[in-house]
């Protein structure tokens, strides 16, 4: 019998977004565990999951009784566990490209926008709404203008980030677009971006994932 896997995630999380894109596209049956990041306080503060992540962040998934945290690494777990469909590609220097398109979101992006800083400008600094809303917006900017340059043109772009399977970068990229829109930005000078976001919102592995096809979603 194989191992069971539990995701603890938040609905509207782009980190766990990004396993279950991972998780549906290898086709592998998993169980959602909802974390409320904002029901009092914070469930992911609370001591018991604190026991599954100390720094109590989403997504933790659980495979039998390991506990796995960091969705990059997680993404390549699944890759090492289950080789089929690969997520990333079979040559060193595309496997590099790709970790580095990943890990523009997931490093240098997504970070700086991460609910715990935006909670820690209101709450430590006072920094209003507004002004929270143009840091958000100033730093997905500067990533979304940068992964563009690095897609546009380029041998190894194809229907997604890297030729005509989708891999980790665009596991990162799609929940990215989803929290750009959420603060309202213009993606129209990303025409490769939004195109690589219909091709992968085509697929049944990235529609199930969205976040309001979740259990814990608002209305589901």
């Amino acid at each position: 019998m194989s191992e069971r896997l539990c995701l603890f995630s938040y609905w509207r999380s782009s980190a766990a977004y990004r396993v279950r894109i991972g998780l549906n596209l290898k086709g592998l049956s998993y169980e959602i565990a909802p974390v409320h990041l904002l029901r009092d306080g914070g469930e992911q503060h609370s001591e018991q999951f604190r026991q599954h992540n100390p720094q109590q962040l989403v997504p933790v998934l659980q495979h039998g009784h390991r506990m796995l945290r960091q969705s990059l690494s997680i993404l390549e777990y699944l890759d090492e566990m289950w080789p089929e469909p690969a997520l990333l590609p079979a040559t060193a220097r595309d496997r590099q490209r790709v970790r580095a398109l990943a890990q523009l979101v997931a490093c240098d992006i997504h970070p700086l926008n991460n609910l715990r800083v935006l909670q820690y400008f209101e709450r430590d600094w006072g920094v209003p709404q507004p002004e929270r809303d143009v840091w958000v917006r100033h730093w997905m900017v500067e990533g979304f203008a940068a992964f563009e340059a690095l897609l546009q043109d380029h041998p190894s772009t194809g229907a997604f980030c890297d030729g005509h399977m989708p891999t980790i970068a665009d596991c990162c990229l799609i929940p990215q677009i989803y929290n750009a829109r959420r603060f309202s930005i213009d993606l129209s000078p990303y025409p490769t971006l939004l195109r690589i976001e219909e091709s992968c919102q085509a697929l049944p592995a990235f529609d199930a994932a969205r976040p309001e096809r979740q259990p814990d979603a608002p209305g589901a």
